[in-house]
């Protein structure tokens, strides 16, 4: 079995975090990846979507055993705590995904105030509820938070400026995206095998760890993100495509059905989105070439600057794809989709992942001579 520092300090058994993958639901894969030894993350995106994507919505609550005109804080403190009634007999230990950025500072807020609310009167959930993954924005402004509730604070980011800033807030445990990853992606297109080394290089230390995200889904993947020096990776795209994850049938299909090169750029809601290739996604490729060309040259555009039935494909993509309606569907998925070919039990897959890692690791020095 494979210790790291990350499996050390979460208190895990395998050294992978499962991927929020936000807006859409993961409750119920938060809960098979903490019961299968992983560190299992809830979204907290998918209030947002109330208005603009009620398809969405309605699964997102759901999955959080929630009603529809719960408010958003009864949603999340519902959420939390069927995710910690139903990993109890495992101990599984879980976290919370939080978007950060200023266009939805009150949503964040709004789950911190479940965060605090749930811990405060539950020594136990203190125990396992343990983890706060920030993404999407500025963390500084959310280091009294972390620091008043004594959890583990993890923030994904796509480059070394960011990362200054999380080594300044207080970070523990620094996740570099890489460009391969799945649906919201960096203006700058820098990817896992140049930005993972480049982070720990200049960020690891004995109070920082760094885990990779982007590209990784099994044990040759994983093997090279410790070659690189990371103490653990994240993964979305492998744990999407697994029997209990809350994503829909359509979607999952789209991954396992993804074939070489089957993935490109387009405009997201919120930047650049690495999408599946279908014949919706690839025409918003064109339009996007057309109208938001920064998406592919490195340079951020902003609502005022393009036309709004760009962002609105997006949303309309999407929920095609929750109705099955192939002809007109959108997903995100990461480059890697081209690899899986399976939709296996979340613990299975996560098993053979660490069981290959190992022999790989085991095998290196046999396959490779150093004199």
């Amino acid at each position: 079995m494979i210790k790291t520092r990350l499996t050390e300090l979460v208190g895990i058994q395998y050294p992978i975090i499962q991927a929020g993958m936000g807006p859409f639901p993961v409750t119920s894969l938060c809960i098979a990846a903490a019961n299968a030894g992983c560190l299992g993350l809830c979204s907290t995106f998918g209030t947002l979507s109330r208005k603009s994507n009620p398809v969405v919505f309605e699964d997102f609550v759901k999955q959080a055993h929630a009603e529809m005109d719960d408010d958003d804080v009864t949603i999340f403190k519902k959420m939390f705590t069927r995710v910690f009634e139903e990993t109890k007999e495992s101990g599984g230990i879980f976290g919370a995904n939080v978007m950060v950025s200023a266009e939805v500072r009150d949503n964040a807020a709004n789950v911190m105030k479940a965060i605090k609310e749930l811990r405060d009167g539950n020594a136990e959930m203190r125990e396992r509820f343990k983890v706060l993954v920030t993404t999407a924005g500025d963390p500084m402004p959310w280091a009294g938070f972390v620091k008043e509730q004594g959890m583990i604070w993890m923030h994904v980011f796509p480059g070394v400026r960011t990362a200054a800033r999380c080594k300044k807030a207080g970070v523990q445990v620094l996740i570099a995206s890489g460009h391969e990853g799945g649906f919201h992606t960096a203006w700058q297109p820098v990817h896992s095998m140049t930005l993972l080394p480049d982070i720990v290089e200049k960020f690891s230390d004995e109070n920082t760890l760094v885990c990779g995200t982007g590209g990784f889904c099994d044990g040759k993947s994983v093997a090279a993100a410790f070659a690189m020096g990371a103490d653990g990776v994240q993964m979305g795209t492998r744990f999407l495509a697994t029997e209990e994850s809350d994503f829909c049938d359509l979607w999952k299909q789209l991954v396992i059905d993804c074939k070489d090169g089957g993935t490109l750029i387009a405009r997201g809601f919120v930047g650049p989105a690495r999408w599946l290739r279908t014949d919706a996604a690839q025409q918003h490729a064109y339009n996007t070439a057309k109208d938001a060309p920064g998406s592919y040259v490195g340079v951020p555009d902003d609502f005022s600057k393009i036309p709004l039935a760009l962002l609105e494909a997006e949303r309309k993509g999407v929920a095609a794809t929750y109705m099955g309606d192939v002809e007109n569907a959108m997903a995100g998925a990461g480059e890697c989709a081209q690899r899986i070919e399976d939709k296996p039990k979340t613990a299975d897959m996560v098993k053979t992942i660490m069981a290959d890692t190992e022999d790989i690791l085991r095998n290196l020095s046999k396959k490779y001579i150093v004199e």
